[in-house]
């Protein structure tokens, strides 16, 4: 992971700025939805998928005759990953913020070619996903497999912003009988909900039951 450049140094607030791998890695590892940003026929464009990382890049799917993936192919993309922890409640309206963690990653995107590296990306997303459920699915066909495309981004310019604590009310204002605080946010994942044409006597699987990310 590159030093910052132009494009990824937080200017605003920029004690929330990290740029270090860890950081960085831990957000994207959180959330595995994400937003691309890109320019199609001259105009900008953002398309929301799924991004899992290996290493110092991510990669994201879609379909081969999808125009955000064509238009993104050794294109400059930005890709956009946030979380959010919770409501800030200030004493006042300006004061109020979001507890959030972000990654902000930009370069040129490329096709995963090489069919059996394609293939092993698949196997990745899945189990990145849905440890061990690779293995239990029928195999991909031929035409699922063409119609396939994978993205991948190398993470060399890229950012991390992070605002977590209580409201940063003025010095003035603590006094007010306002309440003030955090309203803590959280992902939460229900009990799984079998489809109406299940086989009798199946039970979802471990990596179902006890389903959870990062």
């Amino acid at each position: 992971m590159n030093a910052p450049s132009d494009k990824t140094r937080i200017k605003r607030l920029a004690k929330r700025a990290a740029y270090d791998a860890d950081t960085v890695h831990a957000i994207l590892d959180a959330q595995p939805f994400c937003s691309v940003g890109y320019i199609f026929k001259g105009v900008p464009f953002v398309t929301p998928t799924m991004q899992w990382r290996e290493g110092n890049h991510i990669y994201w799917h879609g379909s081969s005759a999808s125009r955000a993936l064509e238009a993104s192919e050794d294109a400059e993309v930005c890709v956009n990953v946030t979380l959010i922890d919770g409501m800030v409640m200030a004493r006042s309206a300006f004061n109020h913020s979001v507890n959030y963690r972000s990654v902000m990653a930009f370069g040129k995107a490329f096709k995963v070619s090489d069919p059996a590296e394609k293939e092993q990306k698949m196997k990745t997303f899945v189990d990145t996903l849905f440890p061990g459920r690779w293995e239990m699915l029928r195999e991909m066909s031929k035409q699922e497999f063409k119609a396939t495309m994978i993205l991948g981004l190398e993470l060399n310019e890229v950012s991390a912003k992070v605002r977590n604590g209580g409201p940063g009310d003025d010095e003035e204002d603590f006094a007010l009988p306002i309440w003030a605080g955090v309203i803590p946010m959280q992902t939460q994942f229900l009990a799984p909900m079998d489809c109406p044409r299940l086989p009798e006597g199946l039970t979802p699987p471990e990596h179902v039951t006890k389903y959870r990310i990062g």
